[in-house]
């Protein structure tokens, strides 16, 4: 196995030379930086990483911790924080915690005991006091979720106008019985700002707020599907039915079918996150798109600046959405 002192032999150079190349430092001129490089390539030389990370106290590794793997709206943020990680030369570990706060708590731990350099959080339940405490003094950002009264950074969309924009859709179409499956309410500031929307949205339109339209779902599709049977199968029916993400809209929509209404001609059906499924769907879904590749990009640059004790311009960043108008709400339908 080649070592350090073979490539930099080889190459003519010393060996702080080849380290400062492999390290990707600018010091080294352009015809140095590629004898070393050709050198490398012939001698098939792989730096030892373990060494390097002792030396400098680093392990070029950070952790994603995820609540659900399963759930096809982390995929997209994921691949924006790996290529904005590879190009910074890390590598990113993936943790499922199957909403389990002990994990969440091991996760981090990894970081204390110098096993990553860093950690972000796509949480779903609103952080609490176990990750508060468990991340003190730890590179840390928290994406897709709230934190309360600390210095966490975050990455996130504006969720409240978000909904508020998709109820003035509805409104705009003729609907004013507009039900609502929203996500968990308890501890979760994420479904907390949907619904707030939702009702704000139909306070600046005039329309009553009926609990009759309001039911309580937890994010996955088996949700969707009950909750939307539960919803068509009351007395007097909605003619719109906003879902607070896209799978629980999927399983409304084919519980809606089941029951022989048709979508959107007898009730439209919109959702919140533009999972890739709800451009396929028949029909297709109208949503709230999130830039989940930006969201992923901007929380990893944050976490490699907080790593390398930059300063932050802004504890907490708002990106926009976007109202992706499909045809599941029935913009070509006016309804009453």
């Amino acid at each position: 196995m080649a070592k350090m002192t073979d490539v930099a032999k080889l190459a003519g150079v010393s060996p702080s030379t080849v380290s400062r190349v492999l390290a990707g430092g600018d010091a080294v001129t352009a015809d140095k930086k590629q004898k070393v490089l050709m050198a490398v390539e012939k001698l098939n030389y792989r730096p030892n990483r373990l060494a390097r990370n002792l030396r400098k106290l680093e392990t070029r590794t950070v952790v994603v911790v995820v609540p659900d793997i399963s759930n096809p709206f982390f995929y997209e943020i994921i691949r924006g924080m790996e290529r904005v990680a590879q190009a910074k030369g890390y590598h990113v570990l993936l943790g499922d915690t199957q909403l389990n706060k002990q994990m969440e708590i091991e996760y981090i731990e990894l970081v204390r005991d110098k096993l990553a350099d860093g950690v972000i959080l796509l949480v779903a339940q609103n952080p609490q006091e176990h990750i508060i405490e468990a991340s003190s003094g730890l590179p840390i950002v928290v994406a897709c979720a709230f934190i309360d009264g600390n210095d966490i950074p975050t990455v996130n969309i504006d969720h409240f106008n978000s909904a508020i924009d998709m109820v003035n859709h509805l409104v705009s179409l003729g609907h004013r019985r507009i039900a609502y499956i929203s996500g968990p309410l308890k501890n979760n500031r994420l479904s907390s700002f949907r619904f707030e929307g939702y009702c704000q949205g139909l306070f600046q339109n005039q329309i009553e707020i009926e609990k009759q339209f309001i039911v309580e779902g937890n994010f996955t599709i088996e949700c969707g599907y009950d909750k939307g049977r539960e919803l068509m199968e009351r007395p007097t029916k909605p003619t719109a039915i906003f879902a607070a993400n896209d799978e629980m809209a999927i399983g409304a929509i084919k519980a809606i079918k089941e029951l022989g209404y048709k979508v959107p001609e007898d009730i439209a059906v919109v959702g919140f996150d533009d999972i890739k499924l709800s451009a396929y769907i028949e029909p297709p879904l109208t949503t709230v798109a999130q830039p989940k590749q930006q969201i992923g990009a901007e929380a990893m640059e944050v976490l490699l600046r907080c790593i390398n004790n930059e300063t932050l311009s802004s504890q907490e960043i708002i990106l926009d959405s976007e109202l992706i108008v499909r045809e599941s709400c029935g913009s070509h339908l006016r309804h009453t």
